[in-house]
Formats: structure tokens, C-alpha cells, sequence
């Protein structure tokens, strides 16, 4: 399985768990994961994080171009498919127009279109205010994963070397 990561675990992991300074292995995971087929991000995910003046939009910026996937003729059915989910539930129409507008209705139905597990920090919200991204892979029967359930499905291991 692939996974799909939300921009909140790669700002996350910068400011509080996998700092570039003291947690380099968790960046080289990724990378390797990538180059691998199991990790990917979306290039609405890149947009975000790509102008920002820090060491994470650096990083970004240093990624092979295959790591942020671009929507392409084969993802439209998909983007109907979340849109009408989305409709169809009782969320308020603000929450809805505001969802279809983000990164998280791309990475969604990106997902959908790969067959992907969705990486987040979001919880289920059930509010009527708010479309989540564990709200719409639950509906739309996607998986949705909290990095260290990622990061323990593939054993990931972060060991200081010998002598360290």
C-alpha cells in the first residue's frame, strides 16, 4: 500500500516530533519510502509548503519531481466522486465549498483515484462545520492513518548509529 501525506505531517514532524536538527532519519525514511513506491504527497500539498521561508520548504524543494503527484485525466472521476459525497452529507454549505477548495479534496480524491491510505493529523470531526479528511475516506471507504500508525505498519526505525 501507498500512502499520501497530508501537509500537517510534514509540518508537524518539523516543529515538534522529527526536527530536521535532531531527527534527520524520519526525513530520510520518507525519501527512501518514496523512491520505493510507498510514500507520496500531492502537488496542491507542495503548493502550500513550497513558499514558505524555513527548512521544510527547502527539503520540499529538494524532493525528486515524482514524490507530489499531479491530478491528470484519470483523477477527474474521482474529484466528481468526492464532491458528491461531500453534497450528499449534512454538512453546512460553507464546510462543503470550503473543502472542495482545498488541498484535502485534492489529496481525497487523489487517493481515491491511486488507491492510497490518506496520512494525517486530523481526527473524525463529525461536525457540520468542517469536512475532514478521515471523514471523507471513511465515506468514501479509503484508509485513513495518523503518521505513527504509518510509521509502525512499515517499520520504521530511527537508531542511533554505534558509538553514538
Amino acid at each position: 500500500m501507498a500512502y499520501l501525506l497530508d501537509s500537517n505531517v510534514l509540518i508537524t514532524a518539523k516543529r515538534v516530533h522529527y526536527g530536521f536538527d535532531f531527527c534527520p532519519g524520519f526525513w530520510d525514511w520518507i525519501v527512501a519510502e518514496h523512491r520505493v513506491g510507498r510514500v507520496y504527497s500531492i502537488e496542491r500539498v507542495y503548493d502550500e509548503l513550497k513558499d514558505q521561508q524555513d527548512d521544510l520548504a527547502e527539503w520540499v524543494k529538494a524532493l525528486p519531481g515524482t514524490f507530489f503527484l499531479s491530478p491528470d485525466a484519470a483523477t477527474v472521476p474521482h474529484f466528481t466522486a468526492v464532491s458528491t459525497w461531500a453534497s450528499s452529507q449534512n454538512y453546512r454549505t460553507p464546510a462543503i465549498n470550503e473543502f472542495l477548495q482545498t488541498a484535502d479534496f485534492h489529496l481525497v480524491a487523489q487517493a481515491r483515484q491511486g488507491g492510497h491510505a490518506v496520512v494525517t493529523y486530523e481526527v473524525p470531526g463529525g461536525s457540520v462545520n468542517r469536512v475532514k479528511i478521515p471523514d471523507a475516506c471513511l465515506g468514501l471507504g479509503l484508509g485513513s492513518v495518523l503518521p505513527h500508525e504509518m510509521l509502525r505498519r512499515e517499520r520504521a526505525r530511527f537508531v542511533l548509529g554505534v558509538g553514538v
